[in-house]
């Protein structure tokens, strides 16, 4: 059975830890920009949320893609990114319903998260554990979903911070 990264928004106490080991892992660099996760921070609800790719069954991002350069890495369950195929053209950016795929503009590339080829970093330096690499069992998915009820409350409120 695929496993799949779980956050538990509530454990999160906005280190961004997450995001550095990513970038250093990836990129061998401090860099939030170059990261898969991001941690995204609510004022009005005093909390941090990280936000990463929930490897979707049918991802927008890989059904946009002109040059099919994302595909699903049947081993750890995680889409990825063939930068060989990738033209840049930010399509999977705008189709990708979560936030959770970003360009860095210095890359020149679509920035998301990989499952570090099934061993993610991230899961193992948070210091709250609120992030798990679990199998993906229909407790798991209970509690994603769960998670994922709460979002178009949290992109309300960052509509409301953009304008």
């Amino acid at each position: 059975m695929p496993k799949i990264l779980v956050v538990d928004a509530s454990k999160c106490v906005g280190c961004r830890d997450c995001e550095l080991v990513c970038s250093a892992k990836h990129y061998q660099t401090f860099k939030s920009s170059l990261s898969g996760i991001a941690t995204i921070k609510f004022d009005e609800i005093s909390r941090d949320v990280p936000m990463v790719c929930q490897q979707c069954e049918k991802p927008a991002c890989q059904a946009v893609c002109p040059v099919n350069a994302i595909s699903l890495d049947e081993e750890t369950a995680a889409l990825v990114i063939n930068y060989d195929l990738c033209i840049g053209c930010k399509a999977c950016v705008s189709a990708c319903p979560f936030g959770a795929i970003h360009f860095d503009d210095e890359e020149k590339k679509p920035i998301k998260c990989d499952l570090c080829d099934g061993d993610p970093e991230c899961v193992k330096i948070c210091p709250s554990e609120a992030l798990k690499y679990e199998e993906a069992d229909k407790a798991t998915m209970a509690k994603r979903r769960e998670s994922i009820e709460h979002l178009p409350e949290l992109l309300k409120l960052i509509s409301r911070e953009k304008e």
